[in-house]
């Protein structure tokens, strides 16, 4: 193979190994730090050797082994460690079976399970997840979050130190810690996706980037660890991802599901999300991220609006509120009601949520209200209504679409006049 040929090939294996190689080097070297210097030696060997020597079979272990050694090396050659030598000899001569792909898999998720560790503040937990797990670099996070990168990079800082002083175990939690660890894992990544699929800030709706990686880490879970909320999750994401391209129009303004085409979704995520849900509901264990896939399979398979099956989605948030309840999942449910037994009724219970007084600084809880008094006619009420959502978002896309909706109000209340 050529000089160029090899170059390509590394750069081919840095895409697909470099999160794998790093897993295992955490294990084997004890922390974070170490870890990453190893992974850059690594490769600064390979890039080195690989051109002279060729491509190795297994450049995953290749890799591994020369992290692995080459730290080992500096530690030795360092004063400060002297007193340490026996432990280091002890660390040089583990591990000299091949790795498994289990290893490899256990690796992961040993990864995944630390960097979204609950101890962790949910900022951290998604910094360190994206740098860790998904190889982005501190300015991609920065960019992707419109936060600056000194931020984000003390951020990440100041998770390993928590892990590192508070002895966070890197391991796969047991059956008795899993579902509470594997919630906050979960979690983590669905808050990925949700700021790709309606940023908080910035001037697009839609953040592709983010949607693509958080459904990779979903993917990434689901085939580590087969659990049926993960699939749940997977699902879920998936569903939302094939309507991603509709839910703005090419000015960048939002598009409503009512008005979305239809023909234009992707039915190729639509059909593996419903044989994840499938799966997930085999195993007779219903959790949150499964009932929500459920909900958006439903509308995924409506011909339109008018053909959802409205009733089957109410009572599928019953369900989700007793399981899952938050009053974000009962204004779900009140707009539901809305579409199943008319605006009165879902006017009554989405006002019924506002004032619970939860919800009161939530825009779409306003908005959700406004469009109810519309579809009633009671324009100055929607008006009102539409104001207050607009004040509490920054969000370009929606105060443009709150924005609209008032203008139309004002060019109906002409008319009238």
């Amino acid at each position: 193979m050529s000089v160029a040929g090899t170059h390509a090939c590394l750069e081919t294996v840095y895409r697909t190994e470099a999160r794998r190689v790093l897993a295992t080097l955490i294990r084997l070297l004890g922390g974070f730090d170490a870890a990453e210097e190893a992974l850059h030696e690594a490769f600064a060997a390979a890039a080195e050797q690989w051109p002279r020597q060729g491509l190795p079979a297994n450049p995953y272990s290749w890799l591994v082994s020369a992290g692995r050694f080459r730290t080992i090396d500096c530690w030795r050659r360092e004063a400060r460690l002297a007193g340490t030598l026996p432990e280091l000899l002890a660390l040089s001569e583990q591990t000299a079976e091949p790795i498994t792909p289990e290893d490899i898999a256990d690796d992961e998720l040993r990864l995944i399970f630390v960097c979204c560790h609950a101890a962790l503040a949910p900022d951290a937990r998604i910094a360190l997840t994206l740098r860790e797990v998904g190889g982005l670099t501190t300015e991609e996070i920065a960019r992707a979050y419109l936060t600056p990168a000194p931020t984000i990079a003390q951020r990440i800082v100041r998770a390993k130190a928590k892990i590192r002083d508070e002895a966070i175990p890197y391991e796969v939690p047991d059956r008795n810690q899993l579902p509470a660890r594997l919630e906050s894992a979960l979690q983590v990544i669905y808050l990925i996706f949700n700021e790709g699929y309606a940023a908080t800030q910035g001037p697009s709706l839609t953040r592709a980037d983010l949607c693509a990686e958080a459904i990779r880490l979903g993917r990434l879970v689901v085939d580590l660890l087969d659990q049926p909320e993960a699939h749940g999750l997977l699902a879920l994401m998936l569903l939302h991802e094939a309507r991603r391209a509709t839910r703005v129009d090419a000015n960048g303004d939002l598009v409503l599901l009512e008005d979305q085409d239809r023909s234009l979704w992707d039915r190729g995520l639509i059909g593996e999300a419903n044989g994840l849900i499938g799966r997930a509901l085999a195993s007779r264990q219903v959790g949150p991220y499964i009932l929500q896939a459920a909900i958006a399979s439903i509308h995924a398979e409506a011909a339109s609006t008018a053909d959802t099956d409205w009733t089957q989605i109410v009572a599928l948030y019953d369900v989700l509120g007793r399981v899952a309840a938050s009053p974000v999942v009962t204004l779900n449910r009140a707009a539901a009601i809305g579409m199943r037994d008319g605006p009165q009724a879902g006017l009554t219970a989405i006002e019924d949520v506002i004032a619970q007084g939860s919800l009161d600084g939530y825009h779409l809880a306003h908005a959700a209200r406004a469009d109810m008094l519309r579809r009633l006619g009671l324009a100055e009420a929607a008006r009102v209504s539409y104001q207050r959502a607009l004040d509490l978002t920054r969000q370009p896309a929606e105060r443009r679409f709150l924005e609209t909706r008032l203008d139309q109000l004002s060019e109906h209340r002409t008319l009238r006049d």
